[in-house]
């Protein structure tokens, strides 16, 4: 891919403007689309390609079959039609084994690019004409005049294919980007340590570049398809190493700081451990440990606790947030849903029922009721931990010595929600909580900054929740088994998607559904509904009654999802399951099997669904491992579905897939560690 004398030499960081074909206008719409300098540009990659670099004799070509032709140009007119401003282009195309007419519409441009006598490369489908002499015809092929570009951009190679990007079309994007190419130096510099490029030998930065975008002949199409070629592995080293130093960089920052140091001693995480309503499991008690000598650190704790549902992560955080109290700070948990807001406070009021520290929940609800009394507790420091949910990060709330943030179901909330709790007060420690497991590879992708804590290990004594999955037309049959299952003490909660009225089907309602059960199917049996445009007062009604047993069945829409801890729940059913993700329909599942009882969740998937959405339900009908389906749903999602959720100043990946990346993942990993020691992930 030589440089052309007129083009000018250009480095990655430069701004689109220098290059030829960009101007004002066309800058700004790229700027737009986050496409601002020559690197920016040349990390758009193709999402396929198309081998046009074999060509096939004209006599050859066989109808509604892909082919590259090349030939002369004989005939090119432009013809002028009866619609105003409408033209067409043809002209007729010839090897030595014959010829082929070519068409394009209101392109009159053509005729000065396209002239009698030129040698030209073809790309397209050959249809036959529906009217005139059987002559095969190409309607609006891809082309290129052979002589003005020798390597072919277009045509006569493999192409790459872009999807359509601020406005400019594949053809479009392919010359900047090939334009780009010829303006780079051959060496560049590489974010990648010299040492690790001669240990792994990759190929150097430039070549990659070029070999991503416009591959050399004979690389092998599958490896491309998968991007999988040398080439793309290496561009994805070289990102995800970026990325673990962006992480590297954010924990020497969070290091550097000074935070609270809450010294917790053995004698006493034994009296906190006493503190737990049921015997902790040896992986609870491995996490409080490293919860707590965080904790006892000068400067300020990162730390992502993880589990699968139902392992037992609440009771830990809630210990950890005893030991901050014990020294006279405050404690800060946000959680998204008031649901979980007040299940949580429930716990709690338990567990600090055996000490002298106060405890609040602070919801839109509870504001409302309490006044400024709350506010002013917690502003005192008389409240020692204050539990909430959005309602704790307003302007009015204010601590006096906010020491621990935890963040619960952190996916829920965004970058800037948790930002201004930790600035409630000064460098706090932060617990993040999730439970979506993630292997250790993808957490290294979304919490690189922070140190990661995992309860892999279940309360004793839970039964699996079986899962099967049954066809709208059996609805009536899992209708009569929630029928015996309640004869039998048990409760059944049924998730729907949407409050009212749905398009989709009257199953995907609450309101048709809740109106449905309790008039034709249970007249018999209390049936509840819940969802989250009801008060605070009628939710924390309808919970206390499916608890205590006078609701026996629970219509739900999805703030189900969290915060219901019901032992005696044992059948969860999830209408229109296959428009859940993976991870959302085990957290649904989760809300059963909290006892001892034998519990089931029948999914049960719309009239209508895709081959996705009946893998997603395959897949969780057969896997109960929540690490295992959090592996799955990666492989079928896109990363940035889960890149969405990452911590905040750390670059989006553009080339790195996580499905398929992961192994690159631990590579980059172990070169940051072989360059910068084990030290860095201290």
């Amino acid at each position: 891919m030589g440089r052309t004398k007129r083009e000018v030499v250009l480095r990655l960081g430069s701004s689109l403007t220098e290059l030829r074909g960009i101007g004002p206008r066309r800058a700004e719409c790229l700027a737009e689309a986050g496409i601002a300098t020559v690197e920016d540009l040349l990390m758009v990659l193709p999402f396929r390609y198309e081998d046009r670099s074999r060509f096939i004799p004209v006599a050859d070509l066989l109808v509604d079959a892909p082919a590259t032709v090349r030939g002369t140009v004989r005939n090119a007119r432009l013809r002028r039609t009866r619609i105003r401003g409408f033209t067409l282009f043809d002209l007729r195309l010839e090897d030595e084994t014959g010829g082929i007419a070519a068409r394009w519409f209101n392109q009159p441009y053509l005729r000065n690019v396209l002239k009698d006598g030129s040698l030209v490369v073809l790309h397209g489908v050959p249809s036959l004409p529906e009217q005139g002499p059987p002559l095969p015809l190409f309607k609006n092929p891809q082309f290129e005049v052979l002589g003005d570009d020798p390597e072919g951009t277009h045509t006569g190679r493999i192409v790459p294919i872009y999807r359509r990007t601020a406005d400019l079309s594949t053809r479009s994007l392919r010359t900047l980007i090939h334009r780009a190419l010829a303006t780079l130096p051959e060496a560049m510099e590489d974010p990648l340590p010299e040492a690790t490029v001669r240990r792994l030998s990759l190929e150097d930065r430039a070549s990659a570049l070029r070999n991503v975008h416009f591959p050399p002949a004979g690389t092998e199409a599958s490896l491309l398809a998968q991007g999988l070629t040398i080439s793309h592995r290496r561009l994805a080293l070289e990102e995800l190493y970026r990325l673990q130093c962006a992480f590297a960089r954010a924990r020497g920052q969070r290091r550097s700081r000074e935070g609270f140091p809450c010294f917790v001693p053995p004698d006493r995480q034994e009296g906190l451990i006493a503190l737990a309503p049921f015997n902790l499991t040896d992986a609870q008690k491995r996490a409080l440990a490293e919860i707590l000598a965080d904790l006892g650190r000068s400067y300020p704790m990162g730390r992502l606790l993880q589990g699968d549902v139902g392992c037992g992560k609440t009771v830990v955080a809630l210990l950890a947030a005893i030991a901050v109290m014990e020294r006279g700070y405050q404690v800060a948990w946000m959680v998204p849903t008031e649901i979980l807001a007040e299940q949580h406070a429930r716990s709690a009021e338990e567990l600090l029922s055996k000490t002298s520290h106060a405890m609040a929940l602070l919801t839109s609800q509870s504001r409302v009721s309490s006044g400024g009394e709350l506010l002013a507790s917690i502003a005192q420091g008389r409240v020692g931990l204050a539990i909430g949910t959005h309602a704790l990060i307003q302007d009015a709330v204010r601590f006096r010595r906010l020491a621990l943030v935890v963040v619960d179901e952190q996916h829920r909330f965004g970058v800037r929600q948790r930002e201004l709790l930790g600035g409630k007060g000064s460098n706090p420690h932060q617990l993040i909580m999730t439970a979506t497991p993630i292997p250790r590879s993808l957490a290294m992708a979304l919490y690189g900054d922070l140190d990661v804590s995992l309860i892999d290990e279940m309360p004793p004594g839970r039964v699996p929740v079986r899962t099967a999955v049954r066809a709208p037309q059996e609805r009536e049959k899992v209708y009569r088994f929630i029928r015996e299952e309640v004869g039998r003490g048990g409760r059944a909660a049924i998730v729907v998607p949407a409050i009212r009225d749905s398009q989709l089907a009257p199953e995907s309602s609450a309101m048709n559904t809740f109106r449905r059960l309790s008039s034709s199917v249970f007249p018999d049996l209390q049936v509840g509904l819940l969802h989250g445009k009801l008060s605070w007062e009628e939710r924390q009604r309808i919970m206390r009654e499916f608890s205590s047993g006078a609701v026996q069945v629970l219509v739900s829409t999805t703030v189900l999802e969290v915060g219901v801890d019901v032992p005696e729940a044992s059948v969860m059913v999830v209408e229109q399951a296959d428009r859940f993700g993976l991870a959302q329909l085990h957290q649904i599942r989760g809300r059963v099997g909290r006892g001892i009882r034998p519990s089931w969740c029948i999914l049960i998937p719309a009239e209508r669904t895709t081959p996705q959405g009946v893998e997603r339900l395959r897949i969780l009908a057969e896997i109960s491992d929540g690490f295992e389906i959090a592996r799955r749903d990666l492989s079928l999602r896109r990363s940035g579905e889960f890149l969405g959720v990452r911590q905040s100043g750390t670059p989006d990946l553009r080339v790195a897939d996580l499905p398929r990346d992961l192994d690159l993942l631990e590579v980059a990993r172990a070169e940051l560690e072989d360059r910068f020691g084990k030290s860095f992930d201290s």
